[in-house]
């Protein structure tokens, strides 16, 4: 399971190092793409048509929603293949996107990775605390 934070460089060619514990899991065939809230997933290309299943409800008809998921997240993916030492280049329309600057934060979610601009997620990270509480709650009681 991909869980934990991890810290990491970005280059000046936009080459980072994927961390060992989830490079070791997701393995060297990669999908790297836009995603929500200003950040990039990162999901083995196995899993890839899993998780875009999930993000259209399995819909087989191309309603306005569906193609715009498709456009945001499909339209900007990558594969990637980390070199020997498990390095990435981000592409530069990826990079723009994200706002990435020198530290990157990737965040394990179970069946994918988040890489996030360090700043970006601290702030997102502040407003996640403040809200968890309430979003906890309701589901408990949408439950019973």
């Amino acid at each position: 399971m991909l869980i934990g934070s991890y810290l990491s460089i970005l280059g000046e060619k936009r080459r980072t190092a994927i961390p060992k514990k989830f490079l070791d899991e997701l393995g060297n065939e990669l999908v790297l793409a836009k995603w929500y809230e200003d950040c990039l997933v990162l999901v083995n290309k196995n899993f890839w048509n899993g998780l875009l299943d999930r993000l259209t409800g399995g819909s087989k008809v191309a309603s306005l929603g569906v193609r715009d998921i498709e456009r945001f997240i499909l339209g900007s993916a990558f594969d990637i293949e980390p070199d020997d030492q498990g390095r990435i280049v981000v592409p530069e329309v990826l990079a723009k996107f994200a706002g990435f600057g020198n530290e990157l934060i990737f965040i394990g979610l179970g069946d994918r990775v988040e890489v996030w601009n360090r700043e970006t997620w601290e702030i997102k990270e502040k407003e996640v605390a403040k809200t968890s509480k309430e979003y906890i709650e309701k589901l408990a009681n949408e439950r019973r």
